[in-house]
Protein backbone atom coordinates (compact mmCIF):
# COMPACT_ATOMS: atom_id res chain seq x y z
CA UNK A 1 0.00 0.00 0.00
CA UNK A 2 1.18 3.31 -0.88
CA UNK A 3 0.86 5.96 1.37
CA UNK A 4 0.28 9.43 0.56
CA UNK A 5 -2.93 12.14 0.13
CA UNK A 6 -5.15 13.19 -2.98
CA UNK A 7 -3.44 16.33 -3.96
CA UNK A 8 -6.62 17.68 -5.01
CA UNK A 9 -7.77 17.61 -1.37
CA UNK A 10 -4.72 17.29 0.41
CA UNK A 11 -6.63 17.01 3.71
CA UNK A 12 -7.92 13.48 2.08
CA UNK A 13 -5.63 10.32 2.26
CA UNK A 14 -4.30 8.72 -1.46
CA UNK A 15 -4.15 4.89 -0.76
CA UNK A 16 -2.50 2.81 -3.14
CA UNK A 17 -3.25 -0.50 -3.54
CA UNK A 18 -1.42 -3.40 -5.56
CA UNK A 19 1.42 -5.81 -5.44
CA UNK A 20 4.71 -4.96 -3.13
CA UNK A 21 6.37 -3.20 -5.73
CA UNK A 22 3.23 -0.98 -7.01
CA UNK A 23 3.75 -2.32 -10.25
CA UNK A 24 1.88 -0.61 -13.18
CA UNK A 25 -1.40 -2.95 -13.82
CA UNK A 26 -2.05 -3.96 -10.40
CA UNK A 27 -3.00 -0.80 -8.54
CA UNK A 28 -6.72 0.04 -7.29
CA UNK A 29 -6.88 3.31 -5.19
CA UNK A 30 -9.33 4.99 -2.30
CA UNK A 31 -10.19 7.88 -0.86
CA UNK A 32 -11.20 7.00 2.53
CA UNK A 33 -13.89 9.83 3.01
CA UNK A 34 -15.37 9.18 6.68
CA UNK A 35 -18.41 10.74 7.25
CA UNK A 36 -19.64 11.38 3.75
CA UNK A 37 -23.34 10.10 2.14
CA UNK A 38 -23.07 6.71 0.20
CA UNK A 39 -23.04 7.54 -3.77
CA UNK A 40 -26.01 6.23 -5.89
CA UNK A 41 -24.72 3.68 -8.34
CA UNK A 42 -25.92 4.57 -11.79
CA UNK A 43 -25.23 5.78 -15.57
CA UNK A 44 -22.28 6.94 -16.29
CA UNK A 45 -19.92 5.17 -13.64
CA UNK A 46 -18.12 1.97 -14.00
CA UNK A 47 -20.34 0.20 -11.99
CA UNK A 48 -19.03 -3.40 -11.22
CA UNK A 49 -15.31 -4.03 -10.82
CA UNK A 50 -13.93 -7.49 -11.78
CA UNK A 51 -11.09 -9.56 -10.19
CA UNK A 52 -9.90 -12.53 -12.98
CA UNK A 53 -8.89 -15.58 -10.12
CA UNK A 54 -7.90 -19.60 -11.83
CA UNK A 55 -9.88 -21.62 -12.76
CA UNK A 56 -12.23 -23.74 -10.74
CA UNK A 57 -11.02 -21.46 -7.75
CA UNK A 58 -15.02 -19.79 -7.30
CA UNK A 59 -15.64 -22.64 -4.43
CA UNK A 60 -12.82 -21.71 -2.60
CA UNK A 61 -13.66 -18.16 -2.68
CA UNK A 62 -17.54 -18.62 -2.35
CA UNK A 63 -16.18 -20.64 0.98
CA UNK A 64 -13.80 -17.82 1.88
CA UNK A 65 -16.30 -15.24 1.55
CA UNK A 66 -19.18 -16.78 3.22
CA UNK A 67 -16.98 -17.34 6.25
CA UNK A 68 -16.21 -13.83 6.37
CA UNK A 69 -20.12 -12.91 6.62
CA UNK A 70 -20.22 -11.30 3.16
CA UNK A 71 -23.11 -12.02 1.12
CA UNK A 72 -22.13 -13.59 -2.52
CA UNK A 73 -24.26 -14.57 -5.14
CA UNK A 74 -23.41 -17.70 -8.15
CA UNK A 75 -24.17 -15.56 -11.39
CA UNK A 76 -23.76 -16.39 -15.31
CA UNK A 77 -22.73 -13.23 -17.36
CA UNK A 78 -25.04 -12.62 -20.22
CA UNK A 79 -22.20 -13.96 -22.16
CA UNK A 80 -22.47 -17.35 -20.38
CA UNK A 81 -19.27 -17.01 -17.94
CA UNK A 82 -19.34 -18.12 -14.17
CA UNK A 83 -18.68 -15.51 -11.87
CA UNK A 84 -19.52 -14.32 -7.99
CA UNK A 85 -21.00 -11.12 -7.34
CA UNK A 86 -21.03 -9.28 -3.80
CA UNK A 87 -20.69 -5.94 -2.12
CA UNK A 88 -17.81 -5.02 -0.22
CA UNK A 89 -19.06 -3.13 3.22
CA UNK A 90 -18.78 0.68 1.61
CA UNK A 91 -21.42 -1.09 -0.99
CA UNK A 92 -18.76 -1.19 -3.87
CA UNK A 93 -19.84 -3.77 -6.69
CA UNK A 94 -17.45 -6.83 -6.76
CA UNK A 95 -17.74 -10.28 -8.88
CA UNK A 96 -14.85 -12.61 -9.38
CA UNK A 97 -14.76 -14.39 -12.65
CA UNK A 98 -12.37 -17.46 -13.34
CA UNK A 99 -9.73 -16.75 -16.10
CA UNK A 100 -7.79 -19.23 -17.33
CA UNK A 101 -3.92 -19.35 -16.80
CA UNK A 102 -0.35 -20.86 -16.23
CA UNK A 103 0.15 -19.52 -12.58
CA UNK A 104 0.88 -22.08 -10.19
CA UNK A 105 -0.94 -20.50 -6.98
CA UNK A 106 -4.18 -22.23 -6.83
CA UNK A 107 -6.67 -19.71 -5.41
CA UNK A 108 -4.81 -16.59 -6.09
CA UNK A 109 -6.42 -13.25 -7.55
CA UNK A 110 -4.08 -12.82 -10.63
CA UNK A 111 -5.70 -9.89 -12.07
CA UNK A 112 -8.21 -7.38 -12.39
CA UNK A 113 -9.86 -5.58 -15.44
CA UNK A 114 -10.11 -1.86 -16.03
CA UNK A 115 -8.95 -0.74 -19.14
CA UNK A 116 -5.30 -0.86 -20.64
CA UNK A 117 -4.36 -2.07 -16.90
CA UNK A 118 -3.46 -5.63 -18.01
CA UNK A 119 -3.97 -8.59 -16.19
CA UNK A 120 -7.51 -7.69 -14.91
CA UNK A 121 -10.70 -8.79 -16.17
CA UNK A 122 -13.88 -7.25 -17.47
CA UNK A 123 -14.79 -3.79 -16.39
CA UNK A 124 -18.60 -2.90 -16.06
CA UNK A 125 -19.81 0.32 -18.04
CA UNK A 126 -23.28 1.66 -16.97
CA UNK A 127 -24.29 4.50 -19.79
CA UNK A 128 -27.07 5.98 -20.64
CA UNK A 129 -30.36 4.57 -22.99
CA UNK A 130 -28.12 3.39 -25.54
CA UNK A 131 -24.81 2.30 -26.39
CA UNK A 132 -22.48 4.54 -28.37
CA UNK A 133 -20.66 3.14 -30.51
CA UNK A 134 -19.29 6.39 -31.18
CA UNK A 135 -17.72 6.06 -27.51
CA UNK A 136 -14.03 6.04 -26.67
CA UNK A 137 -14.02 2.93 -26.09
CA UNK A 138 -15.33 1.68 -29.94
CA UNK A 139 -11.80 3.87 -30.78
CA UNK A 140 -8.99 1.73 -29.17
CA UNK A 141 -8.21 -0.89 -32.32
CA UNK A 142 -10.73 -2.81 -30.97
CA UNK A 143 -13.97 -4.73 -32.49
CA UNK A 144 -17.53 -5.18 -31.24
CA UNK A 145 -17.24 -9.06 -29.85
CA UNK A 146 -20.23 -9.81 -27.98
CA UNK A 147 -23.79 -8.23 -27.70
CA UNK A 148 -26.70 -8.26 -26.17
CA UNK A 149 -29.94 -6.05 -25.64
CA UNK A 150 -28.34 -4.17 -23.14
CA UNK A 151 -24.75 -4.99 -23.32
CA UNK A 152 -21.42 -5.45 -25.93
CA UNK A 153 -18.38 -6.62 -24.91
CA UNK A 154 -15.44 -4.40 -26.26
CA UNK A 155 -12.12 -5.90 -26.66
CA UNK A 156 -9.13 -3.84 -26.23
CA UNK A 157 -6.01 -5.69 -28.29
CA UNK A 158 -2.46 -5.27 -26.56
CA UNK A 159 0.09 -7.88 -28.78
CA UNK A 160 -0.82 -11.43 -27.89
CA UNK A 161 -3.10 -10.53 -24.83
CA UNK A 162 -6.84 -8.88 -25.15
CA UNK A 163 -8.56 -7.02 -22.06
CA UNK A 164 -12.40 -7.19 -22.59
CA UNK A 165 -14.72 -3.98 -21.31
CA UNK A 166 -18.20 -4.35 -20.78
CA UNK A 167 -20.38 -1.65 -22.00
CA UNK A 168 -24.30 -1.87 -20.37
CA UNK A 169 -26.54 0.39 -21.27
CA UNK A 170 -29.69 1.27 -19.56
CA UNK A 171 -32.73 1.13 -21.87
CA UNK A 172 -35.06 2.40 -19.42
CA UNK A 173 -36.12 6.02 -19.78
CA UNK A 174 -36.17 6.28 -16.29
CA UNK A 175 -32.37 4.90 -15.47
CA UNK A 176 -30.81 7.61 -13.11
CA UNK A 177 -27.26 8.97 -13.23
CA UNK A 178 -24.89 7.65 -10.54
CA UNK A 179 -23.58 10.02 -7.83
CA UNK A 180 -19.85 9.48 -6.44
CA UNK A 181 -19.89 9.26 -2.95
CA UNK A 182 -18.86 6.08 -0.12
CA UNK A 183 -19.62 3.25 -2.23
CA UNK A 184 -18.82 4.35 -5.96
CA UNK A 185 -16.01 4.65 -8.50
CA UNK A 186 -14.74 8.25 -9.20
CA UNK A 187 -12.99 7.21 -12.50
CA UNK A 188 -10.88 4.76 -14.38
CA UNK A 189 -7.79 4.41 -14.67
CA UNK A 190 -5.79 3.45 -18.06
CA UNK A 191 -1.96 2.77 -18.45
CA UNK A 192 0.24 4.32 -21.24
CA UNK A 193 4.07 3.32 -21.13
CA UNK A 194 5.78 6.53 -22.28
CA UNK A 195 4.81 10.30 -21.82
CA UNK A 196 5.45 10.02 -25.94
CA UNK A 197 2.58 7.54 -26.38
CA UNK A 198 0.53 9.85 -23.89
CA UNK A 199 0.53 12.73 -25.58
CA UNK A 200 -0.18 10.47 -28.66
CA UNK A 201 -3.23 9.27 -27.13
CA UNK A 202 -4.37 13.06 -26.10
CA UNK A 203 -4.10 14.22 -29.45
CA UNK A 204 -6.38 11.25 -30.71
CA UNK A 205 -9.16 12.33 -27.78
CA UNK A 206 -8.99 15.83 -28.94
CA UNK A 207 -9.68 14.53 -32.83
CA UNK A 208 -12.67 12.47 -31.28
CA UNK A 209 -13.37 16.26 -29.74
CA UNK A 210 -13.83 15.14 -26.41
CA UNK A 211 -12.81 17.67 -23.33
CA UNK A 212 -9.88 16.42 -22.48
CA UNK A 213 -7.24 17.95 -19.41
CA UNK A 214 -3.31 19.33 -19.83
CA UNK A 215 -1.01 16.59 -18.39
CA UNK A 216 -0.99 16.40 -14.91
CA UNK A 217 2.38 15.49 -12.72
CA UNK A 218 0.80 12.76 -10.22
CA UNK A 219 4.61 12.66 -8.78
CA UNK A 220 4.41 8.70 -9.41
CA UNK A 221 2.63 8.63 -13.10
CA UNK A 222 1.30 11.55 -14.94
CA UNK A 223 -2.11 11.82 -16.16
CA UNK A 224 -4.97 13.07 -18.38
CA UNK A 225 -8.71 13.28 -17.50
CA UNK A 226 -11.79 13.20 -20.24
CA UNK A 227 -15.20 12.23 -19.81
CA UNK A 228 -16.44 9.82 -22.55
CA UNK A 229 -20.23 10.37 -24.38
CA UNK A 230 -21.78 7.71 -21.71
CA UNK A 231 -20.36 10.12 -18.50
CA UNK A 232 -18.07 7.58 -17.41
CA UNK A 233 -14.47 9.46 -16.12
CA UNK A 234 -11.41 7.95 -17.79
CA UNK A 235 -7.84 8.78 -16.79
CA UNK A 236 -4.98 8.13 -18.87
CA UNK A 237 -1.76 7.15 -16.70
CA UNK A 238 2.11 6.63 -17.54
CA UNK A 239 4.05 3.81 -16.16
CA UNK A 240 6.51 5.33 -15.34
CA UNK A 241 8.30 6.87 -12.69
CA UNK A 242 6.87 4.86 -10.48
CA UNK A 243 6.48 3.94 -6.94
CA UNK A 244 9.74 3.84 -5.55
CA UNK A 245 10.55 7.70 -7.06
CA UNK A 246 10.31 8.52 -3.20
CA UNK A 247 11.18 5.91 -1.05
CA UNK A 248 13.14 3.02 -1.24
CA UNK A 249 10.41 0.09 -2.83
CA UNK A 250 11.15 -2.04 0.23
CA UNK A 251 9.57 0.71 2.72
CA UNK A 252 6.58 1.98 0.43
CA UNK A 253 3.48 1.74 2.61
CA UNK A 254 5.43 2.17 5.95
CA UNK A 255 4.64 6.08 6.42
CA UNK A 256 3.02 8.75 4.75
CA UNK A 257 4.64 10.69 2.19
CA UNK A 258 3.73 13.73 0.73
CA UNK A 259 4.89 16.08 -2.29
CA UNK A 260 8.00 18.66 -2.26
CA UNK A 261 4.78 21.33 -2.51
CA UNK A 262 2.83 19.57 0.50
CA UNK A 263 6.11 18.71 2.79
CA UNK A 264 5.83 22.37 4.68
CA UNK A 265 2.17 21.31 5.63
CA UNK A 266 2.67 17.98 7.23
CA UNK A 267 2.56 19.21 10.47
CA UNK A 268 -1.13 20.67 9.79
CA UNK A 269 -1.95 17.22 7.72
CA UNK A 270 -1.25 15.51 10.53
CA UNK A 271 -2.89 17.01 12.45
CA UNK A 272 -5.55 16.96 10.28
CA UNK A 273 -5.75 13.81 8.86
CA UNK A 274 -6.75 10.09 10.88
CA UNK A 275 -4.36 7.83 12.41
CA UNK A 276 -3.93 4.60 10.46
CA UNK A 277 -2.46 1.73 11.86
CA UNK A 278 -0.13 -0.22 9.89
CA UNK A 279 -0.03 -4.23 9.95
CA UNK A 280 2.85 -5.66 11.55
CA UNK A 281 4.83 -6.69 8.57
CA UNK A 282 6.55 -3.10 8.85
CA UNK A 283 7.89 -4.01 12.56
CA UNK A 284 4.60 -3.47 14.45
CA UNK A 285 1.53 -1.32 14.44
CA UNK A 286 2.50 2.69 14.49
CA UNK A 287 0.74 5.56 13.40
CA UNK A 288 1.49 6.16 9.94
CA UNK A 289 0.49 10.18 10.05
CA UNK A 290 3.67 9.94 12.13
Amino acid sequence: MKLTVNYDDPTTYHLYYGDGQGHPGTIMTFFPWPGVIAGRIGTGQLTVTSFAVPEKSLGYWMSRLTESETPVEEERSEFGEELLFFTDRDGLQLELMPLRTRIPTMYGIVGRCQGLCDPWFPSRYTVGKRLRESSVLAHQDSRLCASSRTRRALPLFRGQRTTRNDCRSDLRSEGRPGRVGVGTVHHVAWRTPTDEQQVTWRETIRELHYDVTPVIDRTYFHSIYFREPGGVLFEIATDPPGFAVDEPAEKIGSSLVLPTWLESERSELKRVLPPIILPSIFGGQADAAD
